[in-house]
């Protein structure tokens, strides 16, 4: 496999490699991946705990007789024309 890469990020990749840290640039780039796959995961996780807590949030208010109880079409309609507004 062949990639690109601007001057500035195979700088980047020189001085890694330089450190004596990695052997070669294919270990700083095989780094490079596994973090941002690590990265993605922990977004992902983050994400998924605020979803989590705004479902809790809704269903204490649904606990707590706090609903809005939709009997229509049309009141489900006028409920998101008046959220889009």
């Amino acid at each position: 496999m062949h990639i690109s890469l601007t001057a500035e990020l195979e700088s980047r990749v020189k001085a890694k490699v330089e450190t004596g840290l990695y052997n070669n640039a294919s270990e700083v780039i095989r780094e490079a991946l596994r973090f941002m796959e690590t990265h993605e995961d922990w977004i992902r996780e983050v994400k998924l705990a605020r979803l989590r807590e705004q479902l809790q949030v809704g269903a204490d208010q649904l606990n707590r007789g706090e609903g809005i109880n939709i009997a229509s079409k049309a009141a489900l309609d006028t409920l998101f024309d008046d959220i889009q507004r």
